[in-house]
C-alpha cells in the first residue's frame, strides 16, 4: 500500500474531538479512511473508487464493498458518480491514525536508531494497536515533534496539525534555484531509498541544475548531481535556502 497520507487539514479549523473510546474501527477500515484522507488532500477533490483502489493495490468492487461499509457507519459521504469524502467523523479517525504512525515512525528513528527509509512499515504495522494514552507519551518523551522524520506534519493531542510551512513541490522549482527539503511524502520503499542514496532527504539543501522537457529534473546534492523522474519531484516539498529569496 503507497501512503503519501496527505498534508492536511486547516490549521485554523476547530479541532475534532478524539474518538469515543468505544468505538471499534477495524484495522482494514482505518487504512480505508487513512487512504480517502491523503487523496482527499493532495488533489483537493473528493475521491473516485478507482483512484482509492489503485491507491491501495486492490479491485473496485473491493472498494465498492468496503465503502458501503464505511457509509453504513457515517465515517465517509459517498455521492453516486462523485466519489466519496470524510465525514467530520472520519476525519477524527484519519487524523488519530496519522497522530499513531508518525509518532511510531518518530520513535522508531530517534530511539530506536532506524533510518527514514525502513520506519513506514513498521508503523504501519504498529499503528493499529497504539492507544491515545501511549501516543501522548511517545509524544511526551520525543518533545511534542511537529514532524516525523519524512516531514510529515503530526497531529497534537487535540488533532490539531501544525502550521505548515510555506513550500512548494520541487517539481515547481526554477533553474538556479537553492533549496532545503522540507517533507518527502511516502513513496515506495525502492524510491526512497534511491532518495536516500542521492542524498536527499528532509534537510538537504539542493541546487536545481536542469528543468529538462522530458519529465525529468537534475538537482545539485552535497556529494553530486542526481537527476529525479517528475513524479518523485512531486512529492518533494522544498523552501528556499537561508539568504535565497523565493522564486
Amino acid at each position: 500500500m503507497t501512503d503519501d497520507e496527505g498534508g492536511d487539514a486547516d490549521p485554523s479549523d476547530e479541532p475534532p474531538k478524539r474518538r469515543a473510546s468505544s468505538e471499534v474501527i477495524s484495522a482494514v477500515m482505518e487504512d480505508y479512511i487513512k487512504a480517502i484522507y491523503a487523496i482527499e488532500r493532495d488533489t483537493g477533490e473528493r475521491v473516485s473508487t478507482s483512484a482509492l483502489a489503485d491507491y491501495l493495490d486492490v479491485t473496485a468492487p473491493t472498494v465498492s464493498s468496503m465503502i458501503k461499509k464505511l457509509e453504513e457507519r457515517g465515517l465517509v459521504d459517498r455521492e453516486e458518480y462523485r466519489g466519496v469524502t470524510l465525514t467530520d467523523e472520519g476525519e477524527v479517525v484519519a487524523l488519530e491514525i496519522l497522530r499513531h504512525h508518525r509518532l511510531l515512525e518518530a520513535f522508531l528513528t530517534e530511539q530506536l536508531d532506524y533510518s527514514w527509509v525502513d520506519v513506514h512499515d513498521e508503523a504501519d504495522r504498529l499503528e493499529h494497536h497504539v492507544s491515545e494514552k501511549l501516543s501522548d507519551r511517545i509524544a511526551e518523551a520525543l518533545g511534542n515533534p511537529p514532524v516525523d522524520p519524512h516531514g510529515d506534519p503530526i497531529p497534537d493531542a487535540d488533532l490539531s496539525l501544525p502550521e505548515a510551512g510555506d513550500t512548494v513541490r520541487l517539481v515547481d522549482a526554477e533553474e538556479g534555484d537553492r533549496v532545503v527539503v522540507q517533507r518527502v511524502r511516502h513513496q515506495g520503499d525502492a524510491e526512497l531509498r534511491y532518495l536516500a542514496d542521492a542524498g536527499v532527504w528532509p534537510g538537504a539543501e539542493l541546487v536545481v541544475v536542469d528543468v529538462a522537457p522530458f519529465d525529468m529534473l537534475t538537482v545539485e546534492t552535497p556529494s553530486a548531481e542526481q537527476s529525479l523522474p517528475a513524479e518523485v519531484a512531486r512529492l518533494i516539498e522544498v523552501e528556499p535556502a537561508t539568504g535565497e529569496e523565493a522564486s
